[in-house]
């Protein structure tokens, strides 16, 4: 079996793509199974993206999001994306290794029970504009000679689960700084960042979603689940949005808020 539960593996089979050196911890992307007890798999499996402006992952935002859904019957996989910042990664790099994961668990769905047609993404933050990147632009991600067969596999996720993501170019509620470490650019503005809002290009072909904010948000303002839910509904894409009023950016889990409770309900529809 490639995957053991709870061991870090490579994400890519030989060099990864757009590799720039061979540093653990920034050269070698990583993928992470969580197993859920065998009595209560539901066969159902979610990629999760952590968190952390394109700089650094927010472990609560991978570790502790697996945990919690593989308990509730999921196969969980966190990927250690490549990073921007100073990590010298830029887009495209992210998203490859984001529909790479995709790619990686349905290729091995037959092997681990789980349902290829029931693989999903879910990311925080700036997880979350990875996890709507692949939802929308997995055509778009590179793939390696070395994955053979599997590169042929579709990298489209089945569903999103998008926790006070980054979303939207518009300067009025970007996380400007999500933008800026991605890209790997000084300036925002629409010229250099806002191809890749993810509200324009929501499609029809784009994988139901689940999303979930706060108000009290200042980080990454509730505006950006707000514009992604319309373009949703514009594009008669199915979702659930909660708006809660309460509760500052990054809180993972949040014990107080029942979005977790809410996602797993919300997931009984695949």
């Amino acid at each position: 079996m490639i995957f053991e539960n709870t061991k870090e593996i490579p994400l890519w089979p030989g060099k990864p793509v757009l590799s720039r050196g061979e540093q653990p911890g920034i050269d070698i992307p990583t993928i992470t199974p969580y197993y859920p007890p065998v009595w209560k798999t539901n066969r159902k499996a979610i990629v999760i993206y952590p968190g952390g402006g394109y700089s650094h992952l927010a472990e609560h935002e991978g570790k502790g999001y697996a945990e919690f859904f593989a308990a509730a019957g999921y196969h969980c996989f966190v990927v250690k994306y490549r990073l921007g910042a100073d990590k010298g990664y830029y887009h495209p790099v992210e998203l490859c290794d984001a529909a790479r994961g995709v790619r990686m668990v349905r290729a091995a769905a037959a092997e681990l029970g789980i349902r290829p047609d029931c693989i999903g993404v879910m990311g925080s933050s700036a997880g979350g504009h990875l996890a709507a990147a692949v939802s929308n632009m997995h055509k778009e991600a590179q793939t390696s000679p070395d994955e053979g067969d599997t590169a042929k596999i579709s990298s489209r996720p089945d569903f999103a689960l998008l926790c006070y993501a980054v979303i939207t170019s518009d300067a009025r509620h970007a996380n400007k700084g999500s933008f800026l470490n991605l890209l790997g650019v000084k300036d925002f503005t629409e010229e250099t960042c806002g191809f890749l809002s993810q509200e324009r290009l929501v499609s029809a072909q784009t994988p139901p979603t689940f999303l979930w904010h706060t108000m009290e948000d200042m980080a990454v303002p509730c505006e950006n689940s707000v514009f992604y839910a319309d373009a949703l509904r514009k594009a008669g894409v199915p979702f659930e949005l909660h708006i809660y009023e309460k509760g500052p950016h990054g809180q993972g889990l949040f014990k107080g808020h029942p979005w977790a409770e809410e996602c797993l309900r919300w997931m009984t529809r695949f």
